[in-house]
Formats: C-alpha cells, sequence, structure tokens
C-alpha cells in the first residue's frame, strides 16, 4: 500500500506539468480502490500479480486475458513506478514504450533491463522525492520543491460515518511484524489517556488476531468508572479501504504503528504520530505535513525478532509519554 500512496505526488506534479494528462494505473487486487482517489487516474485495472506468480500455469489464460484487455488502449508512455522485477515484467507486457529507473537507481537493478527509456534518480532521499524526480525526468518538466508535497486526492464527497462522536482519534494498531507492534500496555494506556480528555477512539482491525486485541484494548474503558462514559469503538466487520479512508479523515489525531494504513492518513493530511519501533521512517515513512515521528534507537535495524536485550531496547523512544508529546506538538505546530 505504501507504494501506491508514494505515487500520488508525483502524479500531482505531472498533472500540474502536464494539461490533459491522462493515467491509467495496473494495481494489486487488493489496492484497487485507491487509486482513483486522484483525479487524474482514469482507468483502474487490478492484477491478481501475487496469485500469478505462485501458480502462473493456472492461471495463464486469466493472464492472457488481462493483457490483452490493457493493451486494447494506446498508451504514449508506460512509466514502471517500483522498479522491482516483478513490476517490469507486468509493463514488459504493455505494447508500448517503457521508462523507468537506471541500473544505478532502480531498487532492483535488473528491472531497468526492461526499459527502453532509463533515467538516475538519487539514492538515500524518500522513495517520495525519487518518484518525484523520476516523472519529472521522464516526463521533462522542472522538478518541483520538496516542500511542495501534494498528494491531492479527491476527497470533497467523502463523509464522515454516522456512528462516531464529533471528536474522535484513531488507533492503527495492527501491522505485519510482530516486532512492529507497540505493546498492549501502552495501547491501554494512551486510550485511557485519551477518553478521559473526552474523545472517542476508533480501534480498526483487518483480521482475527488485531480484532480480539481491539476489543481488549477497548474493554478497559467499559466499566460504569470511565469518568466520560465514552466507549471505544471496534468495528464489527473490516472496514473496506474507502470506508477506512473515510474513517480516517475526519479524525482528529491518528496514532498508528508502521503499517500500510498510516500512508492513507498521511495522504489525507490528518495529524498522526507514527511510531517506529523497527523500521526506518527516513526513505519510506508515512510523509504528510502533519506526520511525526516517535523512533526507537533499533528503528534503522528492521528486525524481524528480537535477540536478548533488544525487546527493551526498542521500547526506549516510543513510550506513551513520547506519544503524548507528539501528539502536543502537532497540535502546538511544533516539530
Amino acid at each position: 500500500m505504501g507504494d501506491v500512496f508514494h505515487t500520488f505526488p508525483a502524479l500531482t506534479d505531472a498533472m500540474q506539468n502536464q494539461p490533459g494528462l491522462v493515467v491509467d494505473w495496473v494495481v494489486e487486487e487488493a489496492f484497487q480502490e485507491i487509486p482513483k482517489w486522484h483525479p487524474v487516474v482514469d482507468q483502474v485495472y487490478s492484477i491478481r500479480l501475487r496469485q500469478w506468480r505462485k501458480h502462473p500455469i493456472r492461471f495463464r489464460q486469466e493472464i492472457k486475458a488481462f493483457f490483452e484487455r490493457v493493451n486494447q488502449t494506446h498508451y504514449d508512455l508506460v512509466i514502471d513506478a517500483q522498479g522491482l522485477l516483478k513490476s517490469a515484467w507486468v509493463v514488459s507486457k504493455i505494447k508500448e514504450p517503457i521508462a523507468g529507473m537506471d541500473w544505478g537507481s532502480a531498487r532492483e537493478k535488473l528491472a531497468s533491463l526492461f526499459y527502453q527509456h532509463k533515467y538516475p534518480v538519487a539514492k538515500h532521499q524518500h522513495a517520495i522525492s525519487r518518484l518525484r524526480e523520476l516523472f519529472a525526468r521522464v516526463l521533462d518538466y522542472p522538478l518541483p520543491a520538496k516542500e511542495t508535497l501534494d498528494y491531492h486526492l479527491a476527497t470533497q464527497a467523502w463523509q464522515k460515518l454516522p456512528q462516531l462522536a464529533d471528536d474522535y482519534m484513531v488507533f492503527l494498531h495492527g501491522t505485519t511484524w510482530d516486532t512492529k507492534l507497540w505493546p498492549e500496555a501502552y495501547w491501554i494506556e494512551l486510550l485511557n489517556r485519551v477518553v478521559a480528555q473526552g474523545k472517542q477512539v476508533v480501534l480498526p482491525w483487518g483480521n482475527e488476531e488485531e480484532k480480539q486485541r481491539a476489543k481488549r484494548i477497548a474493554k478497559t474503558v467499559e466499566s460504569d468508572h470511565t469518568p466520560s462514559g465514552i466507549k471505544a469503538w471496534v468495528p464489527n466487520q473490516k472496514l473496506d479501504l474507502n470506508t477506512m479512508a473515510c474513517c480516517l479523515k475526519f479524525a482528529k489525531a491518528v496514532v498508528s504503528v508502521d503499517t500500510g494504513l498510516s500512508h492513507v492518513a498521511a495522504a489525507l493530511d490528518v495529524p498522526m504520530v507514527v511510531i517506529y519501533r523497527v523500521t526506518d521512517p527516513d526513505l519510506v515513512g508515512a510523509l504528510g505535513n502533519k506526520v511525526r515521528y516517535v523512533v526507537s534507537p533499533l528503528a534503522k535495524h528492521y528486525l524481524k525478532s528480537f535477540a536478548p536485550g533488544d525487546e527493551d531496547e526498542s521500547k526506549r523512544g516510543i513510550q506513551v509519554t513520547d506519544v503524548c508529546r507528539a501528539l502536543e506538538g502537532i497540535a502546538s505546530g511544533k516539530s
């Protein structure tokens, strides 16, 4: 999901510099709702690349039909925004000129061999900056300043979910690696602090494990002694991406671990604190004007398991007080 959102600012730059630009987008099926949030995107082709790679023989007819459909449209240019072998394979099946990063710039160097037009893009900068640079080189317009970051999502018609209070926050507690999780006791402490301030808290979930954790956290403010009488909201069913995005858009603030939905909130310009326990935000973190990071000393290590002593070290700098301080910083406009 992060790769999709990293592309939006580059699309905005291109739209502003290329009047009349129309873009079609090939995206993994799970994220097919997202590209249409940008006004320059017309057709979205949802692809089941993960299944195809696992079972190419089983899906050969589906693969053939997919590319026959895409190739019915003539394109002036195809851009590989991922720079991976899997994405390079996809664009190579589209019968138009292909552009992408060169050998020294692509995330997977061999991907560049599939492109007719190859461009150097500076490394060691955020993925959003790299894509903005790529699109500017490909479409031949001046590289915009980094501070002009604009996702430009068309959200004017979106509405707040009716079951939510006027003043609410969202806790994005679910993520892929166990080492990226924030301790459940910390979520409970933060929840109680937020509810005591009179705010409702939404605890969305994406699988059964996350649902049960959300219920355990929410239950801590369901007793009669809660001064505000406010209950946390755990949805009865998994929210689709459009509904989840509406939930994030109207939140007063979001607290998130390193997860795909943090990029959604950043793009929607929602005040947010993101907790980076074992991953580094500098290159692929959720990027937005109202985003603050709290980062542990082990953030650059990308640990999928903890060695002795690592677990305690990974909690340093991401305590509840650190998150609260960052939230206060957003509210006051301080970095």
